[in-house]
């Protein structure tokens, strides 16, 4: 996973609520051996027309919009399914961070574990970033994980919270798995400790 902490890219603006996780990533596209192109089925129902063309009035269809690096959402985005690919076809498209005044609970921490940042903030600063992005679609939006903040395109300046933990695998392009096994010395310490006073629990043998 690629580590980062700061960025700054075009703002497209999603406004509808409840975006569940079948809208992000239709579940057709997940029948597959790899997660490789995830990114090509990234709201393709809603970037398509029913005979399958793209709909040039789909946001993420249209200059420069389909450049963005960040997408603004509303309400409870992410809702729905608990899959990971939702996060993960976001990434592949070219998002860093969705920025919306709810989430669904399952998808902000997929986020993290998947390279995407997930950035809670009042639906009255949400709609202000929107705002610039239709004023200004070419301005930019700035993140900074490590100060907590948001520049929208005027310069104002947005604080977020983030878990520190969940953070952390942002700044340090680590998973839970990579995280873990930087405690690698710790638990052989404890397993040799462990051995010493438990050594029935170490035996190998042939299962009864």
């Amino acid at each position: 996973m690629d580590k980062f902490t700061s960025f700054s890219g075009i703002a497209a603006p999603m406004m509808r609520i409840n975006i569940d996780t079948d809208q992000i990533i239709p579940g057709r596209f997940l029948v597959r051996t790899t997660e490789d192109g995830l990114g090509a089925g990234l709201f393709f129902n809603l970037a398509h027309k029913e005979d399958g063309t793209p709909d040039p009035e789909f946001i993420l269809n249209r200059e420069p919009y389909n450049k963005a690096q960040v997408l603004l959402a509303d309400r409870n985005f992410g809702c729905g399914s608990s899959r990971e690919a939702a996060p993960r076809a976001l990434r592949q498209r070219g998002f860093h961070a969705v920025i919306a005044p709810s989430f669904s609970g399952i998808f902000y921490n997929n986020c993290f574990r998947n390279g995407l940042l997930p950035v809670q903030l009042p639906e009255a600063a949400v709609r202000e970033l929107v705002a610039g992005a239709e004023r200004n679609p070419h301005g930019v939006v700035a993140v900074d994980i490590e100060k907590h903040t948001v520049i929208g395109q005027q310069g104002t300046i947005y604080h977020f919270e983030l878990p520190p933990r969940l953070r952390l695998m942002l700044v340090e392009g680590r998973d839970e798995i990579d995280a873990t096994l930087t405690y690698k010395d710790e638990i052989e310490a404890f397993r040799q400790r462990d051995r010493m006073l438990r050594p029935w629990a170490y035996e190998t043998g042939p299962v009864r």
